[in-house]
């Protein structure tokens, strides 16, 4: 018979003492716990001591937290959280050096703690550890366990980081502006930097004051990564933060400082592999660069603005350049209204109310202005290529050059603020000062070339446009490292190449509509189904890691789940880093029952998607979320590394409860197999040679047994 639901069998240690085994009641408060394990080794003052974990981040069991303690937990009786926050305050205040380090070190450890950080912190311990910095006479370990303690006491939100002190800062930005220091405490000191920035309004500035952008920038020119990573997130955050008017300054002086260059030569083509926190840092930066457009992006054209007009008559004079202005105002007006429509604009007589809608309004006619100025040969060609045309196929070079703008603003989400968990940075996107104008050059050529592939004419305008945001969107998902990577990707992804894929893609919802082909279809489908069931319970088996997303994201702390091989079980666990290959159950603290499980919850009805963070929970961190909840009224929360996993992890434990998996993944993986062993039946049945007489009984072909490469 199973011991009831409020009975929890733990092992509890003490130094120098056997292990106490219990039978833990959470019904029963937790200071008699306490007070009946300190009895059985004879311990007196039971309310000096407190129960933490004995494994992984060994925090302090409360009575709120109580109820994540599992069958077989290992726990350790140890001083209480008040006592040892007393202790280690009076240690560090101490004259003996060596106990001073002791006692930091210990403090930085326990200060991951929000228990022990409360304690702390009431005890004005946080005041103690910011003197410490401003007098100036730590340094090497003792300074690195210092700032650690400060940073992880902060990050619990308890203090507010406005009351933090103008000495206190300067100090901080001293380290980071030092030729000279040690990495640790050069990395604590940008983390802390950082945390202020993204914490405060008032600290942006003083923060902005002390910390030179060259010196930052100088920190991205050493071989450490996590240094550059820091580094990079703290020049994002001075970005995040600034004021709309001093943002342009900002980009001109990151500019000046050749920042992109050296992000390129010294982090992305570097000599190790970019890790998922530097990818991310490098996407909000490139998402903070193409923010700097939006300004422009809503900026509606004055049709009455002379300075504005002049853009346009510069785009007519480039184009149409050995043409001489004739006498008289209506044949003037009446020529530039024939050039105007050579142009492609969709306003003849006033192409200026083209750019009155936003988006993507000025930005538009700026890039525009830029093929024509830069790449003029190219501009010219399109231009007067189409203008020449009289078959009705010619491709409007100003409308298509508007709305090609547009698009390619919805396809790199300027505006956007930046996704928390995102890594979606494109390498190619910093190999060159103006990336954003030469991006728009090479895809006003595809849409150009794309128009007449399909020898389209204005009645196709939405159509072609539809291609070549396909085209576009392939080719930046593979990833391409250079603008002339880029081309070369969208020479491969010509009209015809993308009706192949196309069909290619949908041949398993098109093919086989005939009745005897959809009755086979569906004694298939049963079969295949079980097959990605299975498939889906063996990743559960082999497990996946999971980032835990916090304040300060850089710490890279890392957690593990996987289902037990009998699927009854789900084993979970802290990791100190990203695993390599499989996690032994051994290393895994934490497991719910399975039949303990009553539902998933994905999205927004997950309840760590309720919560706020500093950066935008928007529509693809709800994509990738989901939570399992289980008795009694608990959850574990995932925020799926990618879309795949995420498909994988959702169908899983549906399947493990019995409920139908209707994730767009096994859809497709559905709608795949049953047309490839439909073919396989298919083809059998076409190499059946039947004898003139007499005619034996058709054998039906017995089911392909395939495997399925889902990775």
């Amino acid at each position: 018979m199973p011991p009831p639901a409020d009975i929890v069998k733990v092992a509890i240690e003490w130094p120098g003492a056997n292990a106490q085994l219990i039978e833990m009641d959470q019904k029963k408060p937790l200071s008699s716990i306490i007070r009946e394990v300190c009895d059985g080794w004879s311990l007196s003052g039971s309310e000096q001591f407190a129960l933490r974990y004995a494994d992984g981040p060994q925090l302090y069991i409360t009575e709120q937290s109580r109820g994540d303690i599992k069958n077989g937990t290992i726990l350790r009786l140890a001083i209480s959280p008040a006592r040892a926050a007393r202790q280690l305050l009076e240690r560090i205040q101490s004259h003996g050096i060596d106990a001073r380090l002791e006692a930091l070190k210990e403090l930085a450890k326990l200060s991951a703690d929000p228990t022990f950080a409360a304690e702390f912190i009431n005890m004005e311990g946080i005041g103690t550890l910011a003197r410490l910095v401003e007098s100036g006479t730590h340094f090497g370990e003792m300074l690195a366990f210092t700032l650690t303690a400060f940073l992880e006491l902060m990050d619990h939100g308890i203090v507010s980081w406005d009351l933090i002190s103008l000495s206190f800062i300067k100090q901080i930005a001293g380290y980071v502006n030092q030729p000279m220091v040690d990495v640790s405490i050069l990395q604590r000191s940008l983390a802390i930097l950082e945390s202020m920035v993204l914490n405060s309004h008032s600290l942006y500035h003083r923060v902005a004051q002390e910390i030179t952008v060259g010196q930052l920038i100088g920190h991205l020119q050493v071989s450490n990564q996590e240094i550059q990573t820091y580094a990079i997130a703290l020049i994002n955050a001075l970005f995040l933060k600034a004021p709309e008017d001093r943002r342009q300054e900002m980009a001109s002086t990151l500019a000046q400082k050749h920042l992109r260059s050296i992000i390129l030569n010294h982090v992305i083509r570097g000599n190790r592999p970019i890790k998922a926190e530097m990818a991310h840092q490098l996407y909000v930066l490139q998402v903070l660069t193409f923010n700097l457009l939006e300004e422009r992006m809503m900026t509606k054209m004055d049709p009455n603005d002379q300075a504005q007009r002049d853009i346009i008559f510069e785009l007519r004079r480039i184009a149409f350049d050995g043409d001489t202005d004739p006498t008289g105002t209506e044949k003037r007006k009446a020529m530039y209204t024939k050039d105007y429509k050579m142009l492609g604009f969709t306003n003849h007589l006033n192409p200026a109310m083209d750019f009155t809608q936003t988006p993507p309004g000025m930005l538009a006619l700026d890039n525009m202005l830029y093929l024509a100025r830069v790449h003029q040969d190219t501009y010219i060609r399109i231009v007067l290529e189409n203008s020449s045309r009289e078959d009705k196929h010619e491709c409007p070079f100003g409308r298509c050059a508007i709305e090609l703008t547009r698009m390619l603003c919805e396809i790199l989400q300027v505006g956007e603020l930046p996704n928390e968990g995102c890594n979606d940075y494109h390498p190619m996107f910093f190999t060159h000062d103006r990336a954003w104008e030469e991006f728009f050059c090479v895809c006003i050529q595809l849409l150009n070339k794309t128009w007449k592939e399909m020898r389209a004419t204005a009645e196709d305008f939405n159509k072609v446009m539809q291609v070549v945001r396909e085209q576009i969107t392939r080719a930046l998902a593979m990833k391409p490292s250079s603008i002339d990577q880029l081309k070369n990707k969208l020479r491969g992804l010509s009209y015809s190449e993308i009706l192949r894929l196309r069909q290619s893609e949908r041949m398993s919802q098109d093919d086989f509509q005939s009745p005897p082909i959809i009755e086979l279809r569906e004694r298939i489908q049963p079969e295949i189904l079980e097959l990605i069931k299975q498939q889906r319970l063996n990743r559960l088996c082999e497990g996946s890691c999971f980032r835990k997303l916090g304040n300060r994201r850089r710490q890279e702390k890392f957690w593990f789940c996987r289902l037990s091989l009998n699927h009854k079980v789900l084993h979970y666990g802290d990791l100190e880093e990203s695993p390599q290959g499989e996690v032994p159950f051994e290393l895994l603290s934490d497991k719910i029952p399975v039949s303990d499980i009553k539902s998933v919850l994905t999205g927004k009805d997950c309840p760590h998607m309720k919560e706020k963070s500093a950066l935008k929970q928007n529509k693809e961190v709800l994509e990738l979320a989901f939570s399992v909840l289980y008795d009694p009224d608990e959850t574990l929360n995932f925020v799926a590394p990618n879309k795949y996993e995420y498909c994988i992890w959702t169908d899983g434990l549906c399947a493990l409860l019995g409920r139908e998996m209707g994730s767009d993944l096994t859809r497709s993986d559905l709608d795949t197999l049953i047309s490839m062993e439909m073919k396989l039946r298919l083809l059998d049945l076409e190499n059946i040679t039947i004898p003139e007489a007499p005619p034996p009984v058709p054998k039906e072909p017995s089911s392909y047994n395939f495997s399925y490469n889902y990775s």
